[in-house]
């Protein structure tokens, strides 16, 4: 029996990495999935697999920074789907002069509104369908940044991904009322496309000890069969090698 059949589940970022891996899982256990990115042609492709297998698919492009567009998509799951059970709130956007000295005008806000404006307009469509049905989960793909500060992520993407956080639970806090649930999911170094706008470039047997989009995707669907009753506020996934440590300790030897 698939667990999430006659649920209605949209997939933010759902193009590639961790938002297609999990698109393709909750498809697999029966779920109606709307998918969402910038570009099209990678969304057809996720949708293709998931009709190929069985399955319901929808493909609704669009830039999440612009509220038209959210406010479009959002209309689309209302007025012609009808229910929205699950929202991944996944994608997520960094660059590579991400450093205060590199740093912009144009590039903050990209920043801000790809990482963290962009979540936010998501899930003031999806909460107004959530609450008619005083029932829904929300699921947002935030990072190890969003609850530690370092250098290397960039000063705007960890304030960003704090926001994420801070906003996950305060939804907890206004729409438990609803039945509505929201899970922030903070990840560590995950081997997905964004490694490839990373200052430094990342090689395979690096990202092979990284944690894997697939894992993230296994982590979603555990959350998303947790009964109504329960909502897992927050959680964190890393790898084992975890590079950020070994680095500490490599300068703890040398001291």
């Amino acid at each position: 029996m698939q667990r999430l059949q006659g649920k209605v589940a949209w997939v933010t970022g759902g193009g590639s990495g961790i938002g297609e891996a999990a698109a393709l899982t909750l498809a697999g256990e029966g779920a109606e999935m709307v998918l969402t990115g910038r570009r099209r042609e990678p969304l057809e492709g996720v949708v293709e697999r998931i009709r190929g297998a069985g399955g319901k698919a929808h493909v609704q492009p669009g830039d999440l920074t612009a509220p038209a567009a959210v406010r479009a998509i959002g209309g689309y799951i209302k007025d012609e789907i009808g229910r929205l059970d699950i929202l991944i709130n996944n994608a997520g956007v960094n660059i590579n002069d991400r450093h205060w000295d590199k740093l912009t005008p144009e590039s903050a806000l990209l920043m801000i509104a790809g990482n963290l404006a962009a979540p936010a307009q998501c899930v003031t469509v999806a909460l107004p369908i959530m609450r008619a049905q005083q029932d829904g989960l929300i699921i947002h793909t935030a990072s190890m940044a969003g609850r530690f500060i370092g250098h290397f992520p960039g000063p705007l993407y960890i304030a960003a991904k704090h926001g994420v956080v801070a906003m996950s639970h305060t939804i907890n806090m206004q729409e438990c009322v609803n039945g509505i649930r929201s899970c922030v999911f903070l990840p560590g170094e995950v081997a997905t496309p964004i490694l490839d706008q990373r200052p430094n470039p990342v090689g395979p047997e690096a990202r092979a000890r990284m944690v894997q989009p697939q894992d993230c995707a296994d982590l979603i669907l555990y959350i998303a069969l947790l009964p109504r009753r329960l909502v897992m506020n927050e959680v964190m996934l890393s790898p084992t090698h975890n590079r950020s440590y070994i680095a500490a300790l490599e300068r703890l030897s040398s001291l």
